[in-house]
């Protein structure tokens, strides 16, 4: 019987409540999207909401795309969705066929882990047993290789829904034991508790079924504690409790999980399933006993509430009952009506509700002298009857061997075991000996394992004496880097200021009052630039000397150029144009960059000492989605040998020399962008520097 459909919904995680439709169109990335996405169709699912959760995961599907997990998981809810709305499990199979296609693809075990339940089931239902059995030998193999133990508790349990459902109980409990081993292991939760005893009720059923009813109580009993918090699942156990109880004929027990049964609320359709069953238990007590009116009365009760659950299967087994008081009634024209429809769905849902039904059918028909009826439906008992009873047999016989072959075999054991104590005693004699033996190699062992150990520590001493040499070199290298820049940044602006002070000491006469004006004005500019120019490279040094490396942020170049355009201010005849147009934003080391500019502009300005017009333009731009600046001069130009430090990384740098090419070509190495050359001779030349 498939009562445990409506517990199904304990295995998938949600976390749902309202079920307004998200406005997607308020998030940016797809993934955004997917994830508010699923948490919606979550909550259709489990309101229950079938037909607006088929339309919400087509949907999914198609913002999915190539994002294999998601899809997976959008076309598992629509094979819900169709499998609990009117039982369309022809739909539900294509779409859990192709959530498991796809969560493999993505390599996605807790997708597919509740897909392969689903198809075990659906299998089943649609009575495909060639890919019931292919399904069966492939979740076994993920079991035997997962390390996961939610995989483990699931897939565990549902091989052991599909012995049950081939009535191999033994096989079944045994699976479903295991499935409680492996929940007992995960995180404890409200959800995971009631799974743990969702395992034992079914192991409950299973003994009932093998009338081993002391040993269904057991079970029972074991379930007890973790479906309090249920009610959906303490209403199945009181029902277990009944088709117990009902056999043993304890009739306190009887009427009072019958009455509990009452006690739980009825909002869901499960719940009515459930007091249709307990109704069915109570027919079948009192119809036993020779109480056809009392079993009349509840049959009658449990085909309203089988009625109510709108489930197929549960209806089957009240028109059962149903049809067996009426037939003992002696009302055998409205058994037979009955009988008939439960029989449409009986082989579907329980072959043995099938048997029992079209045996009453025969003695139905045989009872009002309609003996071909009654011949052909007791054909149809007898061959299913015989082919159930087979089916058993076999399994009877199949646990016998495997008993039969343990006992062989723990008789062997016990042969072999006074065997082995005339063995042992010759063995620890070998021991003794081989101790000594041992010892020795040991010995010998620790010796080659310590001079090993000596060796390992003086190669480790080396790498790290290696290492310290290599920081030492650089350290060296990022000091002569420092002076450079410290004699090129700070030289020129002092030789400018010296060169105006001799001016005004040596020749007084060549300076009338205004000239006196601009000069001194002059002589304060640069004294400031200068003043500038060291506190940007002592606050630069402080945070570089140690770490020689760039520390990229976002900077304006219309900034840069300003501070440039300041830091020149006092060079004459030679014009210095800015072009930014499109207010370029760089993100990278501002104190790199900088002096990659002022050395550059510095280059030009010597480069322009005796060109008549000279002119500077520094321009910025950004093309295919990369930033760009340059320097343009009207100067003498030159080879491209001229400009072999920018490339040749062998050119050695010099105090004398200032900053220099190399310099300014190592600067630009470290905050990842390069610079190329344009120039002729007599023809200018222009720097660009490209922002990757």
């Amino acid at each position: 019987m498939r009562i445990f459909k409506f517990l199904l919904l304990f295995y998938i995680s949600f976390n749902a409540f309202a079920q307004q439709e998200p406005n997607l169109g308020r998030y940016k990335s797809v993934n955004e999207k997917l994830k508010v996405w699923l948490k919606y169709t979550n909550q259709l699912l489990e309101s229950e909401d079938y037909p607006k959760l088929i339309i919400a995961a087509e949907k999914g599907i198609v913002i999915s795309k190539n994002q294999y997990a998601y899809v997976s998981r959008f076309y598992l809810q629509k094979g819900l969705a169709y499998e609990f709305s009117n039982n369309q499990y022809q739909k539900a199979l294509e779409n859990y066929e192709t959530a498991w296609r796809y969560a493999r693809k993505a390599r996605h075990l807790k997708n597919e882990t509740t897909i392969l339940m689903r198809l075990n089931y659906i299998y089943y239902s649609v009575q495909d047993t060639a890919k019931g059995k292919s399904l069966v030998k492939y979740i076994k193999q993920v079991v035997d290789t997962t390390k996961s133990n939610y995989t483990k508790a699931i897939l565990h349990g549902s091989l052991a829904e599909y012995y049950q459902n081939n009535a191999e109980y033994e096989t079944f409990i045994g699976y479903q034991l295991k499935a409680i081993s492996y929940k007992k292991m995960l995180k404890k939760d409200k959800t995971n508790e009631e799974n743990i005893g969702i395992s034992y009720l079914q192991i409950g059923s299973a003994y009932t079924r093998m009338k081993q009813y002391d040993k269904a109580i057991e079970y029972l009993n074991e379930a007890k504690p973790y479906v309090k918090y249920s009610p959906y699942a303490a209403a199945f156990l009181c029902n277990y409790y009944l088709q117990s109880f009902v056999p043993l004929h304890k009739n306190d027990s009887i009427q009072k999980y019958y009455d509990l049964i009452y006690t739980y609320p009825t909002a869901k359709d499960s719940l009515f399933l459930n007091l249709s069953f307990a109704n069915r238990s109570m027919s079948e007590y009192f119809v036993n006993d020779g109480k056809i009116n009392q079993a009349y009365y509840y049959a009658q009760k449990a085909i309203l509430y089988g009625k109510k659950s709108n489930d197929e299967d549960i209806i089957m087994e009240a028109n059962t009952i149903l049809g067996k008081v009426l037939y003992e009634k002696g009302e055998y024209k409205k058994a037979i009506e009955t009988l008939k429809k439960a029989s449409k769905n009986a082989l579907k849902y329980d072959k043995e509700s099938f048997i029992n039904i079209n045996k009453k059918l025969s003695q139905s028909y045989a009872a009002l002298g309609q003996w071909k009826e009654a011949y052909d439906y007791n054909e149809i008992y007898s061959k299913n009857n015989d082919e159930m009873m087979a089916q058993s047999a076999k399994q009877s016989i199949a646990n016998a061997e495997a008993r039969y072959q343990n006992k062989t075999k723990l008789q062997k054991i016990k042969n072999l075991s006074t065997e082995n104590t005339i063995k042992n005693i010759q063995i620890e004699e070998a021991k003794r000996q081989r101790i000594f033996l041992i010892s020795g190699i040991a010995l010998i062992c620790i010796i080659v394992l310590l001079l090993f150990k000596q060796n390992q520590n003086r190669k480790k001493t080396n790498l790290k004496l290696q290492a310290l040499n290599q920081e030492l070199d650089e350290a060296n290298k990022i000091k002569l880097r420092f002076f450079s820049i410290l004699n090129h940044d700070l030289r020129s602006p002092v030789s400018n200021l010296i060169h105006f002070l001799h001016i005004q000491k040596e020749n007084p006469e060549l300076i009338d009052e205004e000239t006196a004006i601009r000069m001194q004005h002059k002589v304060t500019t640069g004294a400031e630039n200068l003043l500038s120019s060291m506190e940007d490279i002592l606050l630069w040094s402080k945070g570089q000397m140690e770490n020689f490396k760039p520390q990229p942020r976002k900077i304006t170049i219309a900034a840069l150029f300003e501070e440039t355009e300041k830091h020149f201010s006092n060079i004459e005849n030679i014009a210095i144009l800015f072009e930014n147009p499109e207010n370029i934003i760089l993100e990278t080391d501002e104190n790199y960059l900088k002096t990659i500019i002022r050395n550059l502009t510095g280059n030009a300005i010597k480069a322009l000492d005796k060109t008549p017009n000279a002119k500077i333009v520094w321009k910025a731009w950004e093309e295919n989605q990369k930033n760009y600046l340059s320097i343009t001069d009207n100067g003498p130009g030159g080879t491209q040998e001229k400009f072999k430090a920018l490339y040749d990384e062998s050119e050695v740098v010099g105090i004398k020399s200032g900053l220099g090419l190399h310099l300014i070509r190592d600067l630009a190495t470290a905050i990842n962008c390069k610079i190329e050359v344009c120039s002729k001779p007599n023809a200018g030349a222009t720097f660009t520097i490209i922002f990757e």
